[in-house]
């Protein structure tokens, strides 16, 4: 699907932002960055967290747990925010003094997501006196309730948006429930669970705990990796506090302090944690640690991150690389599944659903959130994915698990609300984010829900957001093509939602071109003026069997390339249109 390319809106005025070159001015004015301050990523501006709703409750749970000795187990998440949250909570308890701490992870293939009755009578069997659920638990009413039928305190810690009721626990942490303070709303699990730990740690010192016991206190900035791995991998939007809880997380990996488990993950990928970016996070570390909850056990990436030394670490991470390779092999037979069934409506005469559908017997539920990305940036359109819950064709009822991503313009969760409201029979369960949710039905209703989402879309959706845009921050001068200029883009981030990594826009002339295995470009091109001549990649490209002659506007990224020591410019090319010079 062709996308219109269009310039993002500069204000007339630029801000003055002294010492910065007047094309990384245009990218932050583009952003909405207004003043120096804004770039001021430093711990000390960081956010406080006292007007944060339950916070006060949460800690005098976890204060009264270390000095009573009681167990204390963590329910964390299948998914990468979840991975960290989790090893952080049982990092950081520990380091404060608990000396019963363990974690406790559903398996998605037999429990599903969040604090359900069926994970607490699981949990029951290590006598918790309390249980702390890190990225999930906002939606678990019967487990919570369960738990406290068993004798079991509750503390929720998560981000996600709550629904019309939450659960009755001890106490909730969730900048997004309703009557909470706390500015910033977009703090992923990973980043609640820091703010409770790091106030635990103000009142333990100012209760003389650490004094008393002769525990050295924590540095809760060790924990910073772990936080900003989370917060990148789960795509939260980047708002200042998220922005400086990354920054300063990347500082302490690009500075050797990553654990061990971190620097594993990065050397399997072959990527140096020292030059480490954003990107990387969401794109090597990230899809590695989520292997292990998409195929296997997400315990199998908590391990790697709580590894003590390298060599355990190197082990961890190597099983944790085979994984998501299976995962790759798993996730492009089912791109070419979907690409038929997408082939075989675009022939039919039934019009093209707004909200599109997917689902095949045989389709792995730990890739199905891949997928529907997958086929939402190809089609632009809100898409869901479903697989069985089970691989027994045997079970019934035959329960399936949706994945949902969405489009700008389009409120899944409250577009899976409505459906829930005026289609009571058909979701079991459901929940998420703006952007991403997951759900799951009987199969006897899929057909009838696939109907209510085409129709919930359309009503909800405007002519204009099915449009696909890409948006650009402009030409970049071609003195500004430099590795020099290309190191400082890098390090302005941290990028991420919604305060994107830049990309740019300029006509070229292609000079050469090959193909890498059948479905990559390797370019080089040259500019309009014939100035500059540079390499470019572009990944998937729709243009492998075509002769590429004449003018293209191209839509890139800037990147440096490393080949056996040699450091040259290259584009990372996001889409190329054929225009006349």
């Amino acid at each position: 699907m062709k996308k219109e390319i269009r310039r993002r809106a500069i204000p007339k005025n630029l801000p003055s932002l002294n010492g910065l070159p007047e094309f990384l001015v245009r990218v932050y004015a583009a952003r909405g960055v207004r003043t120096e301050d804004e770039l001021e990523l430093s711990l000390k501006r960081l956010q406080r967290a006292d007007s944060m709703l339950g916070l006060d409750a949460a800690v005098a749970l976890l204060e009264t747990a270390l000095r009573e000795g009681q167990r204390i187990l963590i329910v964390g998440d299948f998914d990468a925010d979840g991975a960290t949250s989790t090893t952080l909570a049982v990092e950081a308890l520990a380091a404060m003094g608990a000396k019963h701490c363990d974690y406790l992870v559903p398996d998605r293939f037999k429990f599903g997501y969040g604090l359900t009755p069926e994970i607490v009578d699981l949990a029951r069997e290590r006598a918790p006196d309390l249980i702390v659920t890190v990225d999930n638990g906002i939606s678990s009413l019967a487990g919570v309730a369960r738990a406290q039928e068993l004798g079991m305190k509750v503390l929720v810690t998560d981000h996600h948006l709550p629904g019309h009721q939450i659960p009755k626990a001890e106490a909730i942490v969730n900048p997004n429930q309703h009557g909470c303070a706390f500015p910033s709303k977009n703090l992923a699990g990973v980043g609640v669970i820091f703010y409770v730990l790091s106030a635990l740690r103000a009142r333990l010192r100012e209760s003389g705990w650490f004094s008393e016991t002769g525990i050295k206190e924590p540095n809760m900035a060790s924990y910073l990796d772990l936080v900003a791995l989370g917060t990148v991998a789960d795509l939260v939007p980047l708002d200042f506090t998220n922005r400086l809880l990354v920054e300063q997380g990347m500082r302490r990996i690009r500075a050797g302090k990553a654990r061990p488990g971190i620097r594993g993950l990065f050397e399997v990928a072959g990527k140096t944690p020292e030059q480490a970016l954003t990107s990387d996070l969401g794109f090597v570390v990230g899809p590695r640690l989520n292997a292990a909850g998409r195929l296997e056990d997400i315990s199998l990436g908590i391990e790697c991150l709580r590894a003590r030394d390298m060599l355990d670490a190197r082990e961890r991470a190597m099983v944790l690389h085979d994984l998501n390779n299976q995962r790759k092999t798993i996730e492009d037979e089912m791109k070419r599944d979907a690409e038929r069934i997408l082939d075989t409506l675009a022939s039919s005469e039934q019009p093209t659903s707004v909200g599109v559908c997917l689902y095949q017997e045989h389709w792995h539920q730990g890739v199905i959130g891949i997928l529907a990305s997958r086929v939402k940036e190809k089609l632009h359109r809100p898409v869901v994915a479903f697989a069985p819950e089970s691989d027994d064709p045997h079970v019934f009822p035959r329960i399936l698990k949706g994945s949902a991503r969405s489009i700008p313009g389009l409120h899944m969760r409250d577009a899976l609300d409505l459906i829930a409201k005026r289609h009571p029979d058909v979701l079991q369960k459901f929940g998420g984010h703006a952007m991403a949710a997951g759900m799951s039905l009987d199969a006897v209703h899929l057909e009838q829900f696939m109907e209510a989402f085409d129709r919930t879309v359309q009503e909800l959706v405007s002519a204009e957001a099915l449009e696909p845009v890409i948006y650009t921050d402009g030409e970049l001068e071609p003195e500004h093509l430099t590795i020099p200029s290309i190191r400082l883009l890098e390090r302005s981030g941290p990028w991420g939602q919604q305060f994107p990594e830049p990309c740019f826009d300029g006509v070229f002339r292609v000079v050469q071109k090959r193909v890498l295995k059948d479905r990559h470009l390797k370019l080089v091109l040259e500019s309009k003026d014939s100035s500059v001549l540079v390499d470019a990649i572009q990944f998937s490209s729709p243009y492998v069997a075509e002769d590429l002659s004449g003018f293209y506007r191209v839509v890139y990224r800037p990147s440096v390339n490393e080949f056996r020591g040699r450091q040259s410019v290259q584009l990372y090319v996001d889409d190329m249109q054929v225009c006349d010079a």
